[in-house]
């Protein structure tokens, strides 16, 4: 089995170009399973046109139902739940229970069931550019953090399976509880910033949750060019810090216009970002391998 590099791929928020950077990072990255862990979003799909080659319901939590023939209408559930998911009509609304438990324990008559929950589905999938594990979470549904983990350990899994070096993960945005669990046994994190005072602020919190789970951070200032001031303090940011910084994209429409066509930048007919790409992968690569230790 071979050394196992797992980089995970993190914003402060959606639409700083975060998969539009891990799509590139799959047509550069050799020996590789790629790994979408935004699963109450997911899109990398839409770059890479996965053919899915297996699925899988995802399961979490539980949900409470009453059983009308063993009811005996004595309302008590009404008053214990603390959601309003219990109707007049003694009906549990999907949408509205948490999954508590509380009516199920203690109703009188044991009418109530409280079976595990469907939340979703996650797939593993081929595409041109190698494996893919990939999920999607229900409407309104709850779990997110536990998909991630699975998604994740399934990825490790195919990547031992084949004997190949990287896990590039597409992370969720924000600092929440999804993006703490894609963290977890993680070689490297790498942030898609902007040249904004408030993805400055969204890069010192994901930065900071990064740190606080022992990982080296690597920074890449995507549109750096709408304003080159803020792009120069980031960078000088980072070097306070002690974070890697990879350098900077321009702002370039031609990323959108990939998405438009289902390509990666690396596929489309633009020389100059694509030399650029390729100056940061080398960069990536070399920062990460330097660690001493890849993934656990």
């Amino acid at each position: 089995m071979s050394d196992i590099w797992e980089l995970v791929v993190l914003s402060g928020k959606g639409g700083t170009g975060k998969t539009s950077l891990v799509g590139a990072l799959a047509a550069l990255a050799p020996d590789k399973v790629l790994c979408d862990a935004d699963v109450d979003a997911a899109d990398l799909h839409l770059l890479l046109r996965p053919k899915v080659q297996a699925r899988h319901d995802f399961y979490g939590g539980h949900k409470a139902a009453i059983d009308p023939q063993r009811c005996v209408r004595c309302e008590e559930c009404l008053e214990w739940c603390r959601f309003g998911a219990i109707s007049p009509s003694l009906e549990i609304h999907p949408w509205l229970c948490e999954g508590c438990g509380v009516c199920w324990y203690l109703c009188p008559a044991g009418a109530i069931d409280f079976p595990e929950n469907l939340c979703g589905e996650w797939y593993i999938s081929d595409t041109r550019f190698g494996p893919l594990v990939h999920a999607r979470l229900g409407i309104a549904e709850e779990n997110s953090g536990k998909l991630v983990a699975l998604i994740r350990q399934e990825a490790r899994r195919l990547a031992e399976e084949q004997n190949l070096s990287w896990v590039i993960t597409d992370g969720p945005p924000g600092i929440g509880c999804p993006v703490i669990s894609s963290l977890s046994g993680a070689t490297a994190v790498l942030v898609i910033t902007e040249p904004s005072v408030a993805a400055r602020h969204d890069l010192e919190r994901v930065a900071a949750l990064a740190t606080h789970f022992d990982l080296p951070v690597l920074v890449l200032v995507n549109k750096a060019d709408l304003h080159w001031e803020t792009t120069q303090k980031t960078a000088e940011f980072c070097r306070e810090r002690g974070y890697a910084f990879l350098g900077h994209l321009p702002y370039e429409e031609d990323f959108t216009r990939a998405l438009v066509e289902g390509k990666t930048i690396m596929e489309y007919n633009n020389p100059g970002i694509q030399r650029i790409l390729r100056e940061v992968w080398e960069k990536l690569e070399k920062e990460i391998r330097s660690l001493r230790h890849p993934a656990n």
